[in-house]
């Protein structure tokens, strides 16, 4: 057994060691939001966060992650509740097929995690440098990243601030 906290709720995992973690979110636990895209590690429509840093999760054996906070796309907030990024994302249409959106969320979550200020566009871009997008709405997804992170600084501001957010 490998005890897993994925979006705040332990797990306990009866799994080879070796399994990869997208196996798992998928097959065991029913978080079907990160996708198998390549099975290499090239494309990216796998992304989580461990940690606070965006891994792969076709790369990564469960046996490595005992004891680390595991962030997937069903963690960021819900339908009724959206999360700053998804609502960032839904403002600005910025999924066309949304195959590889839960995993470029999941790279702008960690980005933003470290740099809600909102991030420069060459940030945003470096932080997406794993993801492929063949559906051409790169520049909605940078606009969307840009814009939860206004989200995100506004809503860390005290009440008197909120008018000099952005």
């Amino acid at each position: 057994m490998i005890s897993l906290t994925v979006n705040g709720s332990p797990h306990q995992i009866d799994a080879d060691p070796a399994t990869p973690l997208l196996y798992v979110l998928r097959d065991e636990l029913a978080l079907n939001g990160a996708k198998y895209g390549c099975g290499l590690g090239q494309c990216g429509s796998c992304t989580v966060v461990v940690d606070g840093e965006a891994v792969l999760s076709c790369m990564v054996p469960i046996m490595l992650l005992e004891g680390r906070e595991i962030t997937t796309i069903e963690g960021l907030g819900t339908i009724d509740e959206p999360g700053p990024l998804q609502e960032a994302f839904i403002e600005l249409q910025a999924a066309q097929c949304g195959y590889c959106i839960p995993g470029m969320m999941m790279s702008a979550h960690a980005l933003l995690r470290r740099n809600a200020q909102p991030p420069s566009e060459e940030e945003i871009r470096e932080a997406l440098a794993t993801n492929l997008c063949r559906c051409g709405t790169h520049m909605r997804i940078l606009a969307a990243i840009r814009r939860a992170g206004e989200l995100m600084r506004a809503a860390s501001l005290p009440a008197t601030d909120q008018g000099r957010a952005g």
